[in-house]
């Protein structure tokens, strides 16, 4: 995985994406620019999780994207998944690389430099910064980083980061600027009437905080 496929990483819910659904969301935002994309529904039954995860990773694999499974090492086995996105209550990093093996990508939600550096230690791919601001699509974590927590994180690791929390189009440069390589975002593309439009969006936004800090 390149940096550069972090740069626009949508992560899935099953309760947004309209009448489109979470696989048509997907192929929209895969071929508007997304080059990641994580299975998140934790109200799915393990089998259909699974069958989920298989579809979304034959599509990503048409664009050459890349398809993770949030939290179940199991499913993101059993389907193929090119790996899994670990929060910090979940299978830890070093398990996760034993069951999926070397090739496999493996991301790890942190909010302070000790995770960071803990997850890097530990062999993981990527760190998502969680989270940068408040979201009603993040109910399992109370306190927000903001700024100043991106730049800690991407100042503890050597690792890419990914910000996620309350990022749309009007904060995403700020984020970048702050020193995420990319945001993750849910309802931005999931709830979006024009996918495509939101992912220009994103991407301008993205495009400004890179050239804003020399990249």
């Amino acid at each position: 995985m390149k940096v550069d496929d972090l740069a626009l990483y949508l992560v899935t819910d099953p309760d947004m994406g309209r009448d489109r659904g979470v696989l048509e969301t997907c192929r929209q935002a895969l071929a508007s620019g997304v080059r990641t994309v994580q299975l998140r529904d934790k109200r799915a039954a393990p089998a259909d999780l699974v069958a989920q995860g298989r579809r979304l990773k034959e599509m990503a694999d048409s664009f050459g994207a890349w398809c993770l499974i949030n939290d179940s090492v199991e499913a993101a086995a059993e389907c193929g998944a090119h790996g899994v996105h670990l929060g910090q209550d979940d299978t830890p990093v070093t398990e996760a690389r034993r069951i999926l093996g070397p090739r496999a990508v493996i991301g790890a939600s942190v909010q302070t430099p000790e995770d960071a550096r803990r997850a890097e230690r530990e062999g993981a791919d990527y760190l998502a910064a969680n989270m940068v601001y408040a979201t009603a699509t993040k109910t399992d974590i109370s306190q927000t980083i903001g700024l100043v927590g991106v730049a800690a994180l991407k100042a503890a690791s050597r690792l890419p980061l990914v910000a996620i929390g309350g990022i749309k189009s009007e904060n995403a440069r700020a984020v970048i600027e702050a020193g995420a390589d990319g945001v993750a975002v849910v309802s931005a593309i999931m709830m979006a009437e024009d996918v495509a439009a939101a992912c220009r969006a994103l991407l301008a936004a993205i495009e400004r905080g890179k050239e804003k800090n020399g990249g």
